[in-house]
């Protein structure tokens, strides 16, 4: 799967957040540590959200935009 996300640099390293998926962001001391860190952030974020759904089958789809 493909996210848009937003970076920032600041005096004190990156700070990037993933606008489709309130509240995951990460950070880093550099833009590539920011970047592998946010993806760890995106999975641990869905799989949080998969174990609190309801019983019952899941797919999953793909969005071109």
């Amino acid at each position: 799967m493909r996210y848009m996300i937003q970076i920032h640099e600041s005096e004190e390293g990156f700070s990037v957040s993933c606008p489709g998926l309130p509240g995951c962001w990460s950070q880093g001391n550099s833009e590539a540590e920011a970047l592998a860190n946010i993806k760890i952030a995106i999975q641990e974020y869905l799989e949080a959200v998969k174990a609190t759904l309801p019983s019952g089958e899941l797919r999953e789809i793909e969005v071109a935009v």
